[in-house]
């Protein structure tokens, strides 16, 4: 099908002339096709349905399961499967189904990306809570109370530094994916903007809710004796997926 260059009407791709208002359809555009992905906005319990549907997908094609399963195992070779979690948030809410596995440069460089971004965010609560730390090794057993207390407070301010952080850094990540640019993970007037946009207190209780879902599965499963930590290198990658296209669904909510 393609639409009239006039009317808009939409016409057979054969036919010469538009039927609505007959202008001649040498010029007709084609359909451009309909994302298969929610609709904006969607409800948290939509999104995490999508998200849980589609990460079941990766299921029906057990070699490239298999594949994930295996580079997400080997230090630094496991960028490769944050960037493939990187091509699923991009092409999120558009596609309904997990990307082929392909690229893995390209891959690998986007997994990087993420891997610094998140160090970048994680840098200055890191060092308060190492300052604080610090601070009570180097005073020993009998510390100055000065020390002790200043040591308590880096310690604090970092903590919650840290939360905050994390807070944009979702936030942040998907902006740089979706904007194909690093800098953008750290533009973070875009990223507050963003946020309003879909809803702050709409993206906590996503936050929390995520970070609920990761914490009782990766709790569950890795109580599980002698098998725990096969089941949870199987389902790490489908996880990391689930997370991947929620947050990207959650993103076109906001997105300008």
């Amino acid at each position: 099908m393609a639409y009239c260059p006039k009317c808009g009407a939409e016409v057979p791709a054969d036919t010469k002339f538009c039927t609505k208002c007959g202008a001649p359809l040498g010029m007709a555009v084609p359909v451009a096709p309909t994302p298969s992905g929610p609709t904006r906005p969607t409800s948290l319990s939509d999104n995490l349905g999508n998200s849980f549907e589609y990460a079941k997908k990766l299921f029906t094609d057990l070699s490239r399961l298999v594949i994930l399963i295996i580079l997400d195992l080997i230090p630094l070779v496991n960028w490769i499967v944050m960037g493939y979690a990187a091509r699923v948030l991009k092409e999120s809410p558009g596609s309904d189904a997990p990307p082929k596995l392909e690229d893995y440069g390209r891959m690998f460089v986007d997994g990087a990306k993420i891997f610094f971004a998140s160090l970048i965010y994680m840098l200055i609560p890191l060092i308060l809570i190492g300052a604080g730390v610090g601070a009570f090794i180097l005073t020993g057993i009998t510390p100055a109370q000065m020390f002790v207390f200043g040591g308590v407070a880096l310690v604090l301010v970092g903590v919650i530094v840290a939360f905050l952080m994390l807070i944009l850094l979702a936030a942040g990540v998907a902006h740089m994916i979706k904007s194909n640019s690093f800098g953008k993970a750290f533009a973070f007037s875009e990223i507050l903007r963003l946020i309003a946009r879909i809803g702050w207190g709409k993206y906590l209780v996503w936050i929390i809710l995520v970070a609920i879902i990761a914490f009782v599965v990766g709790a569950g499963v890795g109580s599980i004796p002698y098998v725990g930590w096969i089941i949870s290198a199987i389902i790490a990658p489908p996880l990391m997926i689930f997370f991947f296209r929620s947050l990207g669904i959650l993103y076109s909510e906001g997105a300008p």
